[in-house]
């Protein structure tokens, strides 16, 4: 395996790693603020949660096109 292919894979363990940060950190946020400001439906929760889902989903739109165009400037 060469050595470019392992730093690949490692790539898309840290983008893992970073949605899952970042999701968890959207959800805790608003679990903290439903608790300091109560309400019927637990919005904080949701939208902080569904926000750090598009985050982190953006994160990983951008590591990938990264990785691509760096193989692809490779290719040449």
């Amino acid at each position: 395996m060469k050595k470019n292919e392992i730093n690949k894979y490692l790539g898309f363990v840290n983008i893992a790693f970073q949605m899952g940060i970042i999701i968890a950190g959207g959800v805790l946020l608003g679990i903290w603020l439903d608790g300091k400001f109560p309400n019927k439906y637990s919005a904080f929760t949701i939208s902080l949660s569904l926000l750090g889902v598009f985050i982190s989903l953006y994160q990983v739109y951008r590591a990938v096109t990264k990785m691509s165009q760096e193989d692809e400037e490779n290719e040449k």
